[in-house]
């Protein structure tokens, strides 16, 4: 098919490393330009992706024929962002969290629906090497009847931690946390939340308990200022458990070391065996070899989706049940009650 012609919204460490080197790779998207006034990123972009062009607006973007774009800024600047690239026809990618609150999602879901432009929100992590081998090992049936998913994204930043742009742990991280839960345990019934507040006036040391409506509950926790990381998941079944430690899916790493799918073709997202997870049924123990991370299908996906050949990647909805969840733990952190959807 043509490339879809793409632009980028953002050339910060998000826009930079998540998402520039992923489209640039993708044969499915013509890597157009990126929107970035700073000097500074305009001078990287420049020596990082010689050819494509920096612009100052939106709609400077929309004016050189891009047809879709992706946005990498602020928490709180995806939403204005977003509709404004949808009010100028163009198909959109919204990096996480995709909205500060549920309404404010629901709102552009529907303003993209009206108007009949695609909309995907970027939850990347759902193609991250180990949920890959959880999902792989739940849809065999390895594991049993699944009654308990721990999630954590648990990471070390000395004080004052990250800034404000994030919007807190509960929305940085567990935007993945929450979307990933919902991927493979399916609709929640009550949320308890806890949370540390940081000098910063940011929450941190988030933990969320979800019931789901299969019975089955989900512990998710989130930190930037934990110095003693946990496993990244154990999933437990009526037969057996999955336990895998961190640290986490090396596709970040990679990317930020500058290696892409295209200069390591087979090998992306391939984890090293001492990486491995394992399935344990008490004193049995059988290592599992990790499933290889797969970000570089998004953008083709996408891309194949606005030719009329495909779904999005992510449906928007998803998005708004992510976040609906997140509203409820953050009143539940705040109120210290269990909230029941």
């Amino acid at each position: 098919m043509e490339p879809v012609r793409f632009g980028l919204v953002g050339y910060g460490f998000g826009g930079r490393y998540f998402h520039a080197p992923l489209l640039a790779a993708a044969p499915e998207c013509a890597f157009v330009g990126v929107v970035t006034t700073s000097p500074d990123r305009r001078e990287l972009l420049g020596r990082e992706h010689p050819g494509v062009a920096a612009f100052g607006s939106l709609q400077e973007l929309a004016a050189a024929g891009a047809e879709a774009v992706a946005i990498s800024t602020p928490a709180d600047t995806h939403t204005p962002l977003t509709d404004q690239a949808l009010d100028l026809g163009l198909a959109v990618v919204c990096d996480k969290p995709f909205a500060l609150d549920a309404p404010t999602a629901r709102a552009s879901v529907e303003r993209a629906e009206r108007a009949g432009v695609l909309l995907s929100p970027y939850q990347n992590r759902r193609w991250d090497s180990d949920f890959l081998t959880v999902r792989s090992l739940v849809d065999r049936g390895e594991l049993g009847t699944v009654t308990r998913f721990e999630s954590r994204f648990e990471r070390f930043t000395p004080d004052p931690g990250p800034g404000a742009s994030g919007g807190g742990t509960l929305l940085d991280f567990g935007a993945h946390l929450v979307d990933q839960a919902l991927v493979l345990l399916g609709p929640v019934a009550t949320v308890y939340a806890e949370w540390r507040v940081r000098e910063s006036g940011l929450d941190d040391d988030v933990f969320v308990a979800l019931t789901h409506t299969s019975g089955a509950r989900s512990h998710l926790s989130g930190s930037w200022s934990e110095g003693a990381p946990g496993d990244r998941f154990r999933v437990s079944g009526t037969t057996g458990s999955y336990v895998v430690g961190g640290p986490m899916d090396g596709q970040e790493a990679a990317l930020v070391a500058g290696q892409t799918p295209a200069t390591l073709g087979a090998g992306w997202g391939v984890e090293p065996p001492e990486r491995y997870g394992r399935v344990q049924r008490g004193d049995a123990s059988e290592t599992v070899p990790t499933v290889p991370g797969a970000w570089s299908t998004f953008y083709p996906a996408f891309a194949t989706a606005v030719r009329g050949a495909g779904a999005v990647p992510v449906d928007p909805w998803d998005a708004v049940a992510s976040l609906t969840v997140l509203d409820a733990a953050r009143r539940s952190a705040t109120e210290g009650v269990v909230v029941r959807l």
